[in-house]
């Protein structure tokens, strides 16, 4: 079977099961790890999929997985990188925790701890009721059940009355000029929460900066973030992007 025959099955089978490990490919093709690597890295290069640690998700009508799909995914480097995020959690802080399946992962990590931190995210609130600290305030407003997050106007203002020590954000895609995502509302309200904190840490796996996803809304300005955590370095020249002042951390090393 040649490449594009392989390309063309592995595409059928991502619109069955939306997630597709590359070992799995490599014994479903009865090829060897490495030509399942290429494969995937074909797909994923070309914006018909997206790559994610250990093998590659759908990305149908260049739409990115909703919440519930990302969350079905077991990642090791997700992990990785909410244990870099808690780094920059600190007792007796006020901070903010946006709507992302990594942030999620933080919240698990700083069950426990004295600060208090507002969110948007169901799921982050859902995952710091598991003990008595931190204090949480989930914002209200209209739940956007793919994405399960909540937003209103009363929300909006209720932020630009707030002061973060330091707010945490996820984003879907990366561009020159700043971080964008799906959702209008998503991104007004992370823009604000932002604008309130004194330190902006951004969670983006390297696939974002190339993603060819549907992301029309900035959220956060490159110039605006005061750290970046990645999973593989970035290359120079999408360092350069951003202000001399970013921190970027990559969790893991090539």
């Amino acid at each position: 079977m040649t490449q594009e025959e392989r390309i063309r099955e592995i595409k059928k089978l991502l619109e069955q099961k939306h997630h597709l490990v590359t070992k799995d490919l490599a014994d479903y093709f009865n090829v060897s790890f490495d030509t399942a690597r290429r494969d995937v890295l074909r797909l994923t290069s070309t914006g018909q999929a997206i790559r994610v640690h250990g093998g590659l998700l759908a990305n149908s009508h260049d739409n990115v997985p909703n919440f519930i799909t990302r969350n079905h995914i077991d990642s090791p480097i997700k992990t990785k990188m909410a244990q870099m995020a808690l780094r920059f959690v600190h007792p007796n802080q006020y901070d903010f925790i946006g709507a992302s399946t990594t942030l999620k992962k933080l919240c698990e990590l700083i069950c426990g701890m004295d600060l208090q931190i507002v969110t948007n995210s169901i799921d982050n609130s859902l995952e710091l009721m598991q003990s008595r600290l931190p204090d949480v305030r989930l914002l209200g407003g209209k739940i956007d059940k793919e994405h399960r997050f909540n937003y209103s106007v009363t929300s909006i203002d209720t932020l630009k009355r707030m002061s973060f020590n330091t707010a945490f954000f996820g984003t879907s895609n990366v561009k020159e000029d700043g971080a964008y995502l799906t959702k209008m509302s998503d991104a007004e309200l992370t823009r604000v929460a932002a604008s309130r904190a004194k330190q902006v840490v951004v969670i983006a796996e390297n696939y974002k900066f190339n993603s060819q996803n549907t992301s029309p809304f900035m959220s956060i300005p490159l110039s605006q973030i005061d750290v970046l955590i990645t999973d593989n370095p970035l290359p120079q020249e999408l360092k350069e992007k951003f202000a001399p002042k970013t921190q970027i951390i990559s969790v893991l090393r090539k």
